[in-house]
């Protein structure tokens, strides 16, 4: 029988290595990306974000010396006991968190909650997430930035002071639901004002004359009149504006029976250079514009190609800079990379000499460079199928910009003829592409205009034949209603708030009700204009732009270590005090009060009221929550429908916009969005429907063509205007 074997003992499990060093940085996705990048020594947590903040339930800013009350955000406990863990392992931590103000300002609170000691901890930031970047800033690693968060501190108290002192007082004089921000407020009132004005504007009839000709064996070209021609005594040409129709038939009779002779060509040349690459701001225009991308969708997109993501062939790597930027700056290391692989793709001929230098409008932070990508070789097509569709659409745009940005400008052939008819001068100029530089990589829709204008062809003392002459009528138009994009190129225009809190204002203003976004317009609803009135009238200096704008100016100033913090929380809260206690006694002690209705509860039999909700008033039983029965509210406009004659309603639309539409819709397809008289205009048949401006009331045509209108004069009689 063979001898039992012996049992080998069990070695004990080998411990897992910790590791020396902890890198904490704001998200998951982040923290993917550089654990490809670092080595076993380095452990990768995400702080998910903050983890300390004012309390919601107070103001949480304490005493005269306006000292922040911080407390650990909600669910943030079991993120802080796993990172203290993690730091207690750890010889340093290192805090990678954005390299801006609020990434600073998160660094500090994880300071101060993980208990970290002096020489335990590191502050590193990185442009772009690559490896050779982010092991570059483990090198020059700093301590903590205490003016950036100091900046980012005086930021958030004085937006508490906002929200937390007015948003009661609304509450309590008006209506429950409002609220009030600093930012927020401004950018309201810029909506609100631009609405004004559309209303306000009043069209002006104005003519142009369009000519074809053409001169022996050439082809026809269309000029366009001018003005009068230079006088015998030396009286130089004149412009002329046309303002109706019978001086546009008059100048066109003219030139019908004249003759016409070229007085003047001009040929030459001139060149359009490249935009420079994006900044926050200019990106989140040009995708609404080129890709229809909503600002909000433009930075969570950016957020993600800049974080990382799997590159087929290449691994996790951050595609872009970093995102929150208001510079238009690239390094020497991007530039030569662009500069070379244009160079080895499209010839010397198409790479800029040198690194463009675009001239910075205002004070810029200037903190980070122009959004760009982290290697210029990774194209749109490299890294197409590792991509969704959307994340492929906006790193071609950054990559396209940026490429575009390093190369020469696009050269164009220009040719301008004058022309003389009698009395009259016309003018014909085209353009055509001689080089196309930049352009071979990235063109805007706006530059297609250059290329479709045909070169006129004529030579001067040519006798030019007229083919056609026509005059079209046109009206002026009001200033348009803001876009996402537009309204963040006046923001930035203005100088107020800063590329990363574009997105979040305009969001807040839609979720709230006070704005509403209608095929990328964004209209002030009932809600929003109650709200912007109310802040005007006892708050002007909250939703005054130059006064916010001088605010971002000192925020910069406690960056730039300019400024103490508190210094300007304390001469923005003192005036602000002043400011509610006037609007305590100007509003009243009594809230505004439900109007109470005709209309019987078909349930309980009360009257039923007018309540406010997010999308305008509706009818309510003031029996809740006993009863709760609630109903549309339509009021009527006290008219007569145009069309059919039925009643006209005020309604809302799904989104919360006012309008009026006929009782028997969808039969009758009568709706404006202003009060209809009940009456057609005599000139095109159209509704006609009141405008109340700041200077006068109108009647006036719903048919923009007609431009007919009426001025409303104080004994009610009509004088017509147009």
């Amino acid at each position: 029988m063979p001898a039992a074997k012996t049992a080998k003992p069990i070695k004990p499990a080998k411990k897992a290595k910790k590791a020396k060093y902890l890198v904490i940085v704001e998200s998951p996705a982040k923290a993917k990306t550089l654990k490809k990048f670092l080595g076993d020594n380095y452990k990768i947590e995400a702080s998910m974000g903050h983890v300390r903040d004012l309390p919601k339930s107070q103001l949480g800013v304490e005493g005269e010396n306006f000292d922040p009350k911080y407390i650990t955000i909600r669910g943030k406990g079991d993120v802080l006991k796993k990172l203290r863990k993690e730091a207690s392992d750890a010889g340093i931590v290192y805090l990678a968190t954005d390299p801006d103000r609020e990434g600073e300002a998160i660094s500090w609170h994880l300071l101060n909650s993980l208990n970290l000691e002096k020489g335990r901890y590191k502050r590193i930031t990185f442009n772009e997430i690559t490896k050779n970047a982010v092991k570059r800033s483990i090198t020059e690693a700093r301590d903590i930035d205490m003016n950036l968060v100091d900046a980012q501190q005086a930021r958030r108290v004085m937006d508490r002071i906002v929200g937390y002192r007015i948003s009661p007082l609304l509450w309590r004089k008006v209506r429950k639901r409002l609220s009030a921000g600093r930012v927020q407020s401004v950018t309201l009132r810029l909506i609100c004002d631009r609405e004004r004005d559309i209303n306000d504007f009043v069209p002006e009839e104005y003519w142009t004359i369009d000519a074809r000709l053409s001169a022996p064996g050439k082809k026809a070209f269309t000029a366009h009149f001018y003005g009068k021609a230079a006088g015998a005594k030396g009286k130089d040409e004149e412009k002329m504006e046309l303002k109706s129709g019978e001086e546009a038939d008059a100048v066109t009779k003219a030139l019908k029976t004249g003759k016409h002779t070229v007085l003047e060509v001009k040929k030459g040349s001139r060149t359009r250079k490249p935009a420079p690459p994006f900044t926050t701001s200019t990106l989140q225009q040009e995708a609404s514009k080129a890709l229809n991308f909503a600002v909000s969708k433009t930075m969570m997109i950016a957020q993600q190609i800049y974080e990382g993501v799997e590159v087929a062939g290449v691994g996790v790597i951050g595609l872009v800079s970093y995102i929150r930027t208001d510079s238009t700056r690239i390094s020497d290391e991007a530039f030569t990379a662009a500069k070379d692989y244009v160079t080895g793709q499209f010839g010397p001929e198409y790479a800029a000499s040198e690194k463009p230098e675009h001239k910075a409008k205002g004070r810029v932070q200037d903190a980070h460079e122009a959004i760009r990508p982290t290697d210029v070789a990774l194209t749109p097509e490299n890294v197409k199928d590792s991509l969704s569709r959307d994340q492929f659409k906006l790193y071609s745009l950054i990559w396209e910009r940026f490429t575009a940005s390093c190369m020469t400008p696009a050269v164009y052939d220009t040719v301008s003829v004058k022309i003389g008819c009698g009395e009259y001068i016309l003018k014909a100029s085209g353009s055509k592409l001689a080089f196309d530089g930049y352009k071979r990589v990235y063109k805007k829709e706006t530059d297609e205009a250059d290329d479709r204008d045909p070169m006129p062809e004529a030579a001067q003392g040519d006798m030019l034949k007229l083919i056609e002459a026509t005059g079209h009528q046109h009206f002026t138009q009001p200033p348009p209603r803001f876009t996402e994009a537009s309204l963040v190129k006046t923001l930035e225009e203005n100088g107020v708030g800063r590329p990363s809190t574009y997105s979040p204002t305009i969001t807040t203003l839609v979720s709230r009700g006070y704005v509403v976004k209608d095929k990328s317009v964004l209209y002030p609803v009932e809600l929003g204009e109650l709200v912007n009135d109310i802040m005007e009238n006892n708050f002007d200096e909250i939703v005054d732009i130059e006064f916010t704008s001088k605010m971002e100016d000192d925020l910069d100033k406690i960056e730039f270590g300019e400024m103490f913090w508190k210094d300007l929380v304390k001469d923005f809260y003192y005036p602000l005090d002043e400011k509610i206690k006037e609007a305590e006694e100007r509003i009243g002690d009594a809230p505004v009060k439900d109007e109470e209705t005709d209309i019987v509860c078909d349930r309980c039999g009360r009257k039923m009221v007018i309540k406010y909700g997010r999308f305008g008033k509706f009818l309510a039983c003031p029996g809740f929550p006993e009863c709760r029965n609630a109903q549309p509210y339509f009021p009527e406009a006290g008219v007569a429908c145009p069309l059919c004659g039925g009643r006209v309603m005020i309604k809302n639309t799904k989104k919360g916009r006012k309008y009026f539409g006929c009782e028997h819709h969808p039969e009758c397809s009568f709706m404006s969005w202003h009060r209809p008289t009940g009456t057609l205009c005599p000139r095109c048949g159209q509704p006609l429907v009141e405008k109340d401006t700041r200077k006068e009331k109108r009647v006036a045509c719903t048919n923009s063509e007609c431009g007919y209108f009426e001025v409303v004069e104080e004994e009610e009689d009509l004088k017509v205007q147009g």
